[in-house]
């Protein structure tokens, strides 16, 4: 492991992983089934369980890491292998700038859902915001093979991505701390947001 790597797994990643659990804690149904697709090492699901003992989590991964607190099933990256409205809620925690087409994936959890989605992801807003995101994407995820295909959307193409899909967006937090000062200015800075959208009509 680098200096990098190691700066990052202990100076950044407790504080995200906490801040982001936190965020999403306040996003689920109570009582909720929550697939989350893109599970990781499973630090955040861990931590909301945690902070929400009410909700179950299933894990879905295209390499599952070693975890044991909730079971996790590795898929194609592309097909939830999940019948139609298997879970309340399907979560994705920047996983979908990673795929080369994030409407697949939104689409399958527009199936595999009944009441909403919950994400977080990245905005491409502000200065060298491509290189700041590409920077933060490499150091986080390089190491563990994961693919970086730097997917970005701007706000524009969030909102027309949900008026395409027809997702209503019940809940959007912009500013959320994920790293200390003076890093959060640079690496914060308006390009990430948790967002809970509920399903349309049509598909619920």
């Amino acid at each position: 492991m680098s200096l990098l790597d190691l700066v990052h797994e202990r100076g950044v990643l407790p504080r995200r992983a906490i801040r982001l659990a936190t965020l999403l804690a306040e996003l689920i149904p109570q009582q909720a089934s929550v697939l989350d697709v893109g599970s990781g090492d499973g630090r955040i699901d861990e931590l909301l369980l945690e902070k929400r003992p009410d909700i179950k989590i299933q894990g879905v991964e295209v390499s599952a890491r070693a975890q044991s607190s909730f079971p996790v099933t590795n898929f194609d990256g592309q097909t939830l292998p999940f019948g139609a409205k298997s879970f309340d809620v399907v979560m994705f925690v920047d996983v979908l700038h990673h795929t080369d087409d994030p409407l697949v994936l939104l689409r399958e959890a527009i199936r595999v859902a009944r009441k909403s989605i919950v994400l977080k992801d990245h905005v491409l807003k502000g200065l060298l915001a491509g290189m700041r995101l590409r920077f933060m994407d490499y150091v986080g995820n390089a190491r563990y093979g994961v693919a970086l295909p730097f997917n970005y959307w701007s706000d524009r193409q969030w909102a027309e991505v949900e008026r395409v899909l027809g997702l209503s967006n019940r809940m959007k937090v912009r500013k959320l701390d994920l790293y200390p000062w003076p890093a959060d200015w640079v690496f914060g800075a308006g390009l990430h947001f948790v967002a809970c959208y509920d399903l349309p009509g049509d598909f619920r």
